[in-house]
């Protein structure tokens, strides 16, 4: 493994850990303000039991949140001095708003947790919103920064050197709106279903029915009306791909030959040597629709840039089929969830759906940022500032990768045996 591989890898697996932990920061405190509103209504018991048990888990993920985070800043210096160089006078705002954030969030959260019979009921309800207001925000800032690497603007790119910058323009990037309301519908969708998906296996083997259902009903709420707004965010997303990344909407969806009247691949394998979709259902003109509206629109394929610059193309359309998939599954589940709702009754063999579905969520998260990061490769800075020209001449980036992974292994273990005694106990009190 060279230096390049292992400082991308090691990126790759800090990210994809730190992810879930942000997206449950940003969702969990809402789930746990909603609950904490129905006790404060209903002075019903199990929802103050729910309230507690997910303030406990707020409080646990923040704080393993707070050091995988931490940990990929350091990365950033570590790994890509050359990236921080060019780029952080240019978004050093939207990372100190983060910053900002996290430290309203943590003083939200010794709030709520320790203000238990200090503060008027209604003041510490506040508290807990805040929370969630502020986790939320955090992970707008830093989508911020994300998306001024995909669609760089705010500065002049002069010898090499970023000069005239304008840090505003930086921050609201022309890929800033679509990367943020789709990346905090994809929180909200993925964490709702997770969480429904534990309270809805605990249902089915009958522990505290009245807190599990009742549990089960707020967290699908939240991640059925995100999986149903989704697919509209990820048409608009993409439409904005088409425009800005024209070569990553090609890696998406495999298209190679630059045409009108693009079909639209579902399923399939492209094979880079051939240039071509093998084993796919085309759909002839959709993509050109999907993209532009257009059925006999052109849309550009990678035939437009040379061979050594393509992203790895067959790992981005498969994470790109992944994502799509799941989020039409999770819809699904979710109109179901408000029809029977409706009808006032959950048949068992849904239910069973919504526990298998638990993970798919922080599925097409991992997989939406494949599609995302691996996507604009060569390029960590599109068309500015390649990947391999921003890594650190430092040798032996393999040690860390291997380090960094048995800590962050062992870091999830231990994360997840606390959650479960929270769960757990909750259960076991509330049955009593």
């Amino acid at each position: 493994m060279d230096n390049l591989i292992a400082a991308r890898a090691t990126m790759g697996f800090s990210l994809g850990f730190h992810i879930v932990f942000a997206c449950i920061g940003m969702t969990m405190p809402f789930l746990m303000s909603i609950a904490h509103y129905r006790y404060l209504k209903t002075k019903r018991p199990e929802f103050l039991e729910l309230t507690k048990m997910w303030m406990r888990g707020v409080a646990i993920l923040f704080a393993v949140g707070a050091v995988s985070g931490t940990v990929l800043s350091f990365e950033l210096g570590l790994l890509w001095p050359g990236f921080m160089l060019h780029a952080g006078p240019v978004i050093g705002m939207p990372f100190s708003w983060e910053g900002t954030a996290f430290f309203l969030e943590a003083v939200a959260i010794g709030l709520f947790v320790y203000g238990w019979d200090r503060m008027s009921p209604w003041t510490h309800w506040w508290s807990g919103v805040l929370v969630g207001v502020s986790g939320f925000a955090s992970g707008i800032f830093v989508v911020a920064a994300n998306s001024w690497m995909n669609a760089p603007q705010g500065f002049e790119w002069i010898n090499g050197e970023a000069v005239n910058i304008n840090p505003v323009a930086a921050m609201f990037n022309k890929a800033w709106l679509h990367q943020s309301i789709h990346m905090q519908l994809a929180a909200l969708q993925s964490v709702g279903f997770a969480v429904a998906g534990i309270h809805a296996f605990l249902f089915l083997r009958r522990r505290a029915p009245d807190l599990n259902l009742r549990a089960f009903k707020i967290a699908m709420v939240i991640g059925a009306v995100a999986a149903l707004m989704q697919p509209l965010a990820g048409h608009f997303a993409a439409q904005r791909v088409a425009v800005l990344q024209p070569m990553k909407l090609a890696a998406m969806e495999g298209h190679f030959k630059t045409g009108t009247r693009a079909p639209l691949y579902i399923g399939g394998w492209p094979d880079v040597e051939k240039e071509e979709m093998k084993f796919g259902l085309g759909v002839p003109g959709m993509l050109s629709f999907l993209a532009f509206d257009d059925l006999n629109a052109e849309v550009k394929g990678l035939d437009q840039i040379p061979k050594t610059d393509w992203p790895a193309v067959p790992v981005v359309h498969i994470a790109f089929q992944i994502m799509v998939g799941i989020g039409s599954f999770l819809a699904l589940l979710g109109a179901l969830f408000f029809f029977f709702t409706y009808k006032g009754a959950y048949p068992g063999w849904f239910l069973k759906f919504v526990v298998l579905a638990t993970p798919l969520g922080f599925l097409a998260v991992e997989a939406g940022w494949v599609v995302t990061e691996v996507g604009r490769q060569p390029w960590i800075i599109y068309g500015i500032l390649r990947t391999k020209d921003a890594l650190t001449p430092v040798p032996g980036m393999v040690y860390h990768f291997w380090l960094f992974l048995v800590l962050y292994l062992g870091l999830a273990a231990l994360t997840a045996w606390l959650l479960s005694r929270q769960v757990v106990a909750a259960n076991r009190k509330f049955s009593a």
